[in-house]
Order: structure tokens, then C-alpha cells, then sequence
């Protein structure tokens, strides 16, 4: 397909352009993809806003967005399992295929991973057109659409902390944060048949989001003390603790709200790599930590559990921005954190 589009850069620290770029060819084993949603997500913002996440420095120019879905308009000559046509939503992330990582399944941890909208590694999907290689496009069912497809990408977040945690049925579990990955694990947590789901943030508007979703009770950490609610309600603790919100003070709450053999999941990224952990609440539980790096082998199944109804992924979408109006969006997102759960940039 000849021809250009248009892309959106990051040029620096809160500054963004549209330029016109050719379209890609793809290669034998990619497919094109005509984008028509990306998600705009934690990281996206962060880059824009910070200049970095930890390590990764943007010192060049990136394009952003890594949550997409889209339609197919042209196939490499040795893709034999998707057509022109095709639905699609796009894992971001490619692992070489040859490591050890790799060949264990475990292809997140990948040491040569290269994942959208990450600096030195590919650029992102806030454009009109996305070379892909054809093992990480996945088809959708005729009854999801490419909004869904987008969203695909954090709700793998939440299966696989989900999945990590040991979650079984008739468990108790609590979620700090009720942003996008917070109401993602919650929603999770239903589909694995948890129904005992305390959820905890200091912003109404998600909370009310979160029990929509399907948490039993919802906390406002500003108004009560979450750590005492918790171990009164769950009498002493509870038995999965899911900590979203990527902040020191929640991270530090998870040891004292886990209940005795329970596990706790670090989903969300502190902005300090080293903090003070209460190690001894743990311990005296006798509890699991575990954390989380993305997510791997779970699109299949998130697109099955959204196909079959079993979780309501649209309904975490609180504001839709056209691609012409994407540095707007963006911005909006950045100065109105409390008002926005998730934005999609439609193309």
C-alpha cells in the first residue's frame, strides 16, 4: 500500500506534532493494520509528561500508544492465518523467539524484547497505519470490536496478576487503585468466580467505576483507614491483595492487609525503585509476594472472557478523543487525572 499518514511525535517533554510518514510495507511475516483505537495508558502519559520511566530516557523522537486495535489492509507473502479484512487487536510486545525466556513461554521477560512506544525499542501506534508481525496479531470475534481490541492490552495486565496471585473461587481479595489496571483486576478477579472484592482509592469517580465492574464493597482511603477496614471486614486479613496504584503508601499497606498463607501482587510500579516495605506483616502471615512484568500468553484468553461476556472491558472508557484532537486528549489526560479513567483515541 503506497502512500503517506499521518503520525503523532513526541518531540520532548509535553510536546507533540503530527507529521506525515510513508506508510509501511510490512515484511513476509508481518501484517499492515489500518489502526482505528489506541488506549492511552500510564506509561504513554508518563513519557510525555516525565521524559522517562526508571531506566528508559526518551532522548529521541517516539511515537507513543501501545494499546491497538485495527483492521488488516495488506498481508506478508508467508502469513497464512490472517487475511486482508481480518479485526485484529496488536500485542505490543516481540520477543526474539531464540532465548531461553523465550523458549520457556516466558517471552515477557525476553532480555532482547521490543515493545511499542518504548524508547530505543519500536515506536508506538498513535498513526494511521502499523506493520506487525502476524504471531502477535490476534483475530476478533465477529461480537468484539476494535475498541475492545485496544483494551485487550491492560486487561492482560489484570489476567495475569490475577493468575500469578493463585486467585481461587471463595477467596477474599482487595485492589488498591481503581484506575484502568485496578478496575482491569478487578473484573479479572469476577471472571475466576473471587466475589468478596474490597476496592480502595481516593478518587469517587473510580470507585463508583470499581463496584459497577463487580468489587462487593468500595473504600475511600481519604475517609476511613483502609488497613483497619480490611483486617476488621476479612477478620485479620485478606487472602489476595492486589496493589495497582503504584504508589509507596498503598505498596506499604498491602503487608498489613493480607491475611494469614494469603499472597500479595504487585501490579503497579512505585516511582522509587528502593522503598520501605513492611517485610515482618508479611512474614508473620507467612504470605507470597509476587510482582508483575506485563503480562504473556493471555490474549487468547482475554478476547474469549470479553467475547463471552464475562467481562465488560468497554465500561472502564470514560473519554474518546479523535486522532486530529490527540494532543488535546493527551494534555486533558495529564491536567485532569481525577476526571479520567480511560482514554481511547479513536483514528
Amino acid at each position: 500500500m503506497e502512500g503517506t499518514m499521518k503520525v503523532a511525535v513526541m518531540k520532548g517533554i509535553r510536546n507533540m506534532q503530527i507529521e506525515e510518514r510513508q506508510i509501511p510495507t510490512p515484511k513476509e511475516d508481518e501484517v499492515l493494520v489500518k489502526i482505528e483505537y489506541v488506549g492511552v495508558c500510564g506509561s504513554d502519559l508518563h513519557f510525555f509528561e516525565a521524559g522517562r520511566i526508571g531506566n528508559w530516557i526518551v532522548n529521541d523522537d517516539l511515537v507513543l500508544g501501545h494499546e491497538s486495535g485495527g483492521t488488516i489492509v495488506e498481508v506478508g507473502s508467508k502469513v497464512d492465518n490472517l487475511k486482508v479484512g481480518d479485526r485484529v487487536a496488536l500485542e505490543p510486545g516481540v520477543g526474539c523467539g531464540k532465548c531461553e525466556m523465550c523458549k520457556k513461554g516466558l517471552y515477557n521477560l525476553c532480555p532482547e524484547m521490543d515493545f511499542m512506544a518504548v524508547p530505543g525499542q519500536r515506536d508506538g501506534v498513535f498513526l494511521e497505519y502499523y506493520a506487525h508481525p502476524a504471531k502477535m496479531c490476534f483475530k476478533l470475534p465477529d461480537n468484539v470490536d476494535t475498541m475492545e481490541g485496544g483494551l485487550m492490552e491492560p486487561l492482560s495486565v489484570g489476567l495475569h496478576a490475577v493468575n500469578l496471585s493463585g486467585a481461587k473461587m471463595g477467596q477474599s481479595a482487595v485492589v488498591l487503585g481503581c484506575g484502568c489496571i485496578g478496575l482491569v483486576t478487578i473484573m479479572s478477579l469476577k471472571a475466576a468466580g473471587v466475589d468478596e472484592i474490597y476496592a480502595v482509592d481516593v478518587i469517587e469517580k473510580r470507585l463508583n467505576k470499581a463496584k459497577e465492574v463487580g468489587a462487593m464493597e468500595i473504600i475511600n482511603g481519604r475517609d476511613v483507614d483502609a488497613v483497619e477496614y480490611i483486617q476488621t471486614k476479612t477478620n485479620g486479613g485478606a487472602d489476595l491483595v492486589f496493589e495497582t496504584a503504584g504508589t509507596e503508601f498503598t505498596t506499604l499497606q498491602t503487608g498489613k492487609m493480607v491475611g494469614k498463607g494469603g499472597s500479595v501482587t504487585l501490579v503497579g510500579m512505585t516511582p522509587n525503585a528502593e522503598i520501605t516495605y513492611d517485610i515482618g506483616s508479611l512474614s508473620a502471615q507467612e504470605a507470597v509476594l509476587h510482582t508483575v512484568f506485563r503480562y504473556r500468553n493471555l490474549y487468547p484468553m482475554a478476547i474469549k472472557l470479553v467475547s463471552q461476556g464475562k467481562i465488560p472491558l468497554k465500561s472502564i472508557v470514560s473519554h474518546v478523543f479523535d486522532f486530529k484532537d490527540i494532543i488535546e486528549g493527551v494534555d486533558y489526560n495529564i491536567d485532569n487525572k481525577a476526571d479520567v479513567i480511560k482514554a481511547v483515541i479513536k483514528m
